[in-house]
Formats: structure tokens, C-alpha cells, sequence
């Protein structure tokens, strides 16, 4: 795991700051032909300026946190692309979840990922990662059950190689990783993480509007008809 050793104290001014901050530490992969996957809608900002910064191509991993029922804050499982599921069963058990509830969780959550997908890429086609480094990236991991869930959806597709980098994560997280992820790059790991968005001076919400002008920008212009 690489870090900077910047103050446990110290806030990111943005996201765009922590993928800029992230981006130095990711220079030596940037002759790699890497691809930038961010897990929406937050991690869409930090992977805009990776993404810039090592001149690769941006897309997005849309995998879903479940909720519990009655608290949707509080993860139990999360979904990816490919029929990944990740169940807490502890959570599952403590909480005296069923099947049932189970399923309406995931079939809520199931629309909503198909929603931002096609939203999102609009007429253009998944980045494909077979054969190459990829850098998975997200504003910041809590449990990482959402991260764990789009590194085990971008395993299927045979990458070359996969780069865990976050802004600010537990100490714990990196040794949970490095049996799945090939590298990973977090700016902060502090003793007390309480929730991401204390990390942060700017932690505005994060909208559609936002993902599409940034997947917009991140997209090479196209070629018009007839010209080379």
C-alpha cells in the first residue's frame, strides 16, 4: 500500500483535490494503458482527475450498497455488474433479515444500477479492460463492501491488473484488500474514520448532472463524418 503522509487532521478541500492528490501517487501506471473505473456517484469526481491526469479513459463500475430495511445508511450487502453479491450474513443474522426483505433490496437496487448504467454511457459501449490496469476509485470506503463488489465484477472481465486508490480509508482496509487488488493507493487511512464525508471541507452531494458533464468531458471529441 503506498500513502502520502499528510496530517491525520487535514481535510480534502474537495474530491477534486483528493483525485488530484491520488493522481501523483498513480504517475508510474500511466505508461500502463490503464483504465479508470469510478464507483458512482461520488467516486466519479476523484476518478475525473486520475483519469486526466494519466490520460486514460474514464467509466464507471455502478455497484450498489444494500441497505437494511428501515436504515438504507447502514450496508449489509452491496450488488455489481455480472451477478456479483456480497452478503454480510452477521449483519444479515443480527438483524433478523428473510429472504424475502433480501430480495426487495436488491430488486430495488438492481433497477436502480441498470438506471444509472444506461444513463450515464449513454450510446457508448463499457471501456473494455481485458489485458489492461485498472484503477478502481471511490471518494472514500466505510465497510468497502461497495468496492469489494466492483472488484469482484471488473475480475470477471480478465484485467491485467487491478488498482484499489481512495482518498481516505480504515487501517484495516488494506490488509482486507491486498488478497483481491494487485495494489492499493489511499491518501489517508485515519485511527478514527467515523464516516468519509468528515474528510472532506466540500462534501456536496454528488448528481447525475454532475456524473454526465464529467463523463462528458473525460470522453475524447468525436471525429466528424468524412474527416480524419
Amino acid at each position: 500500500m503506498r500513502s502520502t503522509l499528510q496530517s491525520e487532521k487535514t481535510q480534502f478541500q474537495d474530491r477534486q483535490q483528493a483525485g488530484r492528490l491520488l493522481a501523483e501517487l498513480l504517475e508510474s501506471y500511466c505508461h500502463e494503458n490503464p483504465v479508470v473505473l469510478a464507483i458512482p456517484r461520488g467516486g466519479v469526481p476523484v476518478g475525473y482527475e486520475i483519469a486526466k491526469a494519466l490520460d486514460a479513459p474514464l467509466d464507471v463500475i455502478v455497484a450498489r450498497k444494500l441497505g437494511a430495511p428501515g436504515q438504507p445508511e447502514l450496508g449489509i450487502g452491496a450488488i455489481a455488474p455480472g451477478g456479483i453479491l456480497i452478503l454480510n450474513g452477521m449483519s444479515v443474522r443480527y438483524r433478523g433479515i428473510d429472504a424475502q426483505q433480501i430480495d426487495r433490496i436488491m430488486a430495488k437496487e438492481q433497477r436502480e444500477m441498470q438506471r444509472r448504467e444506461r444513463l450515464y454511457r449513454g450510446d457508448y459501449p463499457p471501456v473494455d479492460v481485458h489485458g489492461r490496469t485498472v484503477i478502481i476509485t471511490d471518494d472514500g470506503l466505510a465497510t468497502g463492501v461497495t468496492a469489494r463488489a466492483a472488484i469482484q465484477s471488473v475480475r470477471q472481465q480478465d484485467p491485467a491488473r487491478i488498482i484499489l486508490a481512495v482518498p481516505v480509508c480504515s487501517p484495516e482496509t488494506p490488509s482486507e484488500f491486498h488478497p483481491i487488488v494487485d495494489d492499493i493507493v489511499c491518501l489517508k487511512t485515519p485511527h478514527a474514520l467515523y464516516a468519509v464525508g468528515l474528510w472532506y471541507r466540500n462534501f456536496d452531494q454528488v448528481t447525475d448532472r454532475n456524473v454526465l458533464t464529467l463523463m462528458a468531458a473525460a470522453r475524447p471529441p468525436q471525429r466528424e463524418a468524412g474527416k480524419p
